[in-house]
């Protein structure tokens, strides 16, 4: 998420026992590519997660690098390649989700200075609004569905969250578009515009996206780690680590700048202080 369709995203590779004397290892596949979530040089906020699950479990970790697209979860996780999978949406199916470790939403940017403060896809103003938002393949983000159903499918402007082969970043150009004007305002899934925002020169407002699902489809998402179907010990264990790294982990997200929902997320015992959607 990733959107959480690019949640699918970063995933721990064949996490196993050694033979008796050798460390365990914990082998993540993750893409070379793909800020704020994973890139090839360890930068991510789910490549530092990948390191603090590795050092809870007492596991050495070891990286496979993976371009996400499409069937991800198909063509790794189902396919043997991976046990595990960081950033996915809590709801997917036919795979074993953890408890989430953080929960987010699409959220609305645009340039402080402009004084367009959007928190509702009801809202008059986006009428005549250039509107950029991300695309997957052929398929807008989750929030254009309701636009189309306001009649507003020409205000909108999509932005491949993939790119071209080799392109630094693919998914920061829609935050560039609304720092140049070229968009009005974008909608964006809340860890890419924290993120790309937060390391921007540029002060920009982020609202939440509301109402947060519009014909039963959810706009806030649980995120969560994935294994296979029948692999409980693996999920549990996984669990644990997540249980007790969980003020590690909000810590994490917050110096990303990745926006997170307090209602219904995840809590930590004692550990009050969230990171929550708020403008920069």
């Amino acid at each position: 998420m990733s959107s959480p369709y690019r949640s699918v995203w970063i995933s721990l590779v064949m996490l196993s026992a050694a033979s008796a004397g050798e460390q365990r290892v914990l082998r993540v596949c993750a893409d070379p590519n793909n800020l704020p979530f994973s890139n090839e040089g360890g930068e991510g906020f789910e490549n530092k997660l990948a390191e603090l699950v590795a050092k809870d479990l007492g596991a050495r970790l070891e990286y496979t690098w993976w371009a996400e697209r499409r069937s991800f979860v198909k063509y790794s996780l189902g396919a043997g390649l991976c046990d595990v999978i960081l950033g996915i949406a809590s709801g997917v199916e036919r795979v074993l989700v953890t408890r989430p470790y953080y929960r987010s939403t699409y959220v609305f940017l645009s340039r402080k200075d402009r004084g367009v403060r959007i928190e509702s896809l009801n809202d008059e103003r986006l009428v005549g609004l250039r509107i950029g938002i991300h695309m997957v393949g052929g398929d807008y983000a989750p929030p254009a569905n309701a636009l189309a159903g306001r009649g507003m499918s020409g205000s909108l402007v999509g932005f491949s969250l993939y790119g071209t082969y080799g392109e630094a970043n693919p998914p920061a150009k829609l935050v560039t578009a609304v720092d140049r004007g070229d968009v009005d305002v974008g909608i964006v899934w809340g860890p890419l515009a924290g993120y790309f925002a937060k390391n921007s020169p540029t002060a920009f407002e982020i609202t939440p996206v509301t109402p947060i699902a519009w014909m039963g489809v959810p706009f806030i998402y649980d995120i969560s780690m994935a294994v296979r179907p029948n692999d409980w010990a693996l999920r549990d264990e996984l669990d644990e680590a997540l249980t007790r790294e969980c003020p590690a982990i909000h810590a994490l997200l917050t110096s990303y700048g990745i926006p997170t929902v307090r209602e219904g997320g995840p809590k930590c015992d004692g550990f009050q202080q969230q990171p929550s959607v708020s403008s920069r």
